[in-house]
């Protein structure tokens, strides 16, 4: 009664309204509709009417939004752990390669994107037919250990990266903000699943260490079923909360991409010193050489998740600094990284592993290249910080061309 008597003595003081609304929102819309109904006719309470309203419409449909969404999440996510456990039976009976797990989870991932974002029918036929070409000839290959057959499986995840890619974006897959937001969204998919299953491996070990108390030993058991099926609709949840801009991620990911460059800087730099100390030589050294080339590739990760986190308006700062320091770094070992490699297909001659890594290589020394002069210019203030994130949304296609050409063609050329 008391804030309904205040509303009608400052009908006409809008400022004072707005005070008593700010200090307890609740009360006021309690009192609001009495003291509307004694002065209907005052076009201060009309506008204050029409906010509180207009705002619970917006908010119901809002909910009802979310709450389809969380159901059509719910099934994907239950149809992604009946699916993966059904390819974990023919993986166990080695019908099928291991590999065929990623389609037990990711073509569920593109269909919540394809809900979220309903691109055109193109798109659509497109994301199915790839998914199912490249199920199809997976299988077809044969179930062995030769080096083609390994490289197509290792690179199939990023063909199907590739692919997630074109669901999430949707109608707008050629354009480079949307691929930017691709990027994020991995950094934060990636720390709210690894949070969600380090609690769900400490619920696995608190349940088997319970049931082995009562002498019943149910590791494989629940692994199998429980952990195998927990794991793939997890990463259908995961997809769901950050897509929601769940704050914990999207908090999180600017501070750690700040953090882990500088750190990466200093670690890269010391492995460096202590690697020409000991004399060590990537052209005759293989298990070395491999080595080099995951430096570069964990280089060149952590390098475009703290360009994608920088903001597009934002000035050059210590941490541009860092991860221009961090390319040419990058660059100086992939140099020598291809140099090994040539040095080694002219020595050795040519095989399936030599060929797919001076392939990688390549792309991603034209990569750091196109990155390196992108940040030279903006460091020397010719240009903003969305060119230095075009160089790297606009390469990202080209990646999952090397990767289907490693996996349609080298089973076929090595054969």
């Amino acid at each position: 009664m008391e804030i309904n008597n205040s509303i009608i003595e400052n009908i006409d003081n809008p400022h004072e309204l707005e005070r008593i609304y700010r200090k307890d929102p609740k009360a006021f819309k309690n009192s609001f509709l009495q003291a509307w109904e004694q002065n209907p006719d005052s076009q201060v309470l009309g506008v204050w009417f029409e906010r509180l309203h207009f705002k619970e419409v917006a908010n119901t449909e809002k909910s009802s939004k979310i709450q389809k969404d969380f159901i059509f999440m719910g099934i994907l996510a239950i149809m992604a752990g009946i699916f993966t456990r059904i390819i974990f039976h023919f993986v166990e009976q080695e019908v099928i390669a291991p590999i065929n797990l990623a389609f037990g989870i990711i073509p569920f991932i593109a269909t919540y994107f394809i809900y979220k974002n309903t691109p055109k029918k193109s798109v659509i036929y497109s994301l199915v037919a790839l998914f199912l070409i490249s199920g199809v000839y997976l299988n077809m290959l044969p179930l062995n250990d030769k080096d083609s057959i390994i490289l197509a499986y290792l690179h199939i995840p990023i063909f199907l990266w590739i692919l997630l890619g074109l669901a999430f974006t949707g109608n707008e897959y050629s354009k480079g903000s949307s691929r930017l937001a691709y990027i994020k969204f991995n950094l934060e998919y990636g720390i709210l699943y690894a949070s969600m299953a380090v609690s769900g491996m400490v619920l696995a070990a608190l349940t088997m260490q319970l049931f082995s108390f009562i002498g019943l030993d149910i590791e494989d058991f629940y692994f199998s079923n429980v952990v195998l099926f927990g794991a793939s609709s997890l990463a259908i949840v995961a997809a769901y909360l950050v897509s929601m801009n769940l704050k914990l991620a999207k908090n999180i990911t600017p501070y750690i991409a700040k953090i882990f460059s500088p750190l990466v800087l200093v670690t890269l730099l010391v492995y460096l010193i202590a690697v020409i100390w000991l004399g060590k030589n990537p052209f005759l050294d293989r298990n070395f050489l491999i080595a080099f080339n995951g430096i570069l590739l964990g280089v060149l990760v952590v390098t475009i998740f703290s360009i994608t986190e920088s903001d597009s308006d934002e000035k050059k700062n210590i941490s541009d600094y860092i991860n221009f320091a961090l390319i040419v770094l990058a660059l100086i070992i992939d140099s020598v990284a291809l140099s090994a490699i040539v040095f080694r297909l002219s020595s050795y001659g040519i095989t399936p592993n030599r060929l797919a890594v001076l392939g990688v290589n390549i792309l991603i020394w034209a990569n750091l290249i196109l990155i390196m002069f992108s940040y030279m210019r903006f460091l020397q203030n010719k240009s903003g910080p969305s060119t230095i994130q075009d160089s790297v949304t606009k390469y990202l296609p080209v990646y999952g061309l090397w990767a289907a050409c490693v996996i349609f063609t080298f089973p076929l050329i090595f054969n």
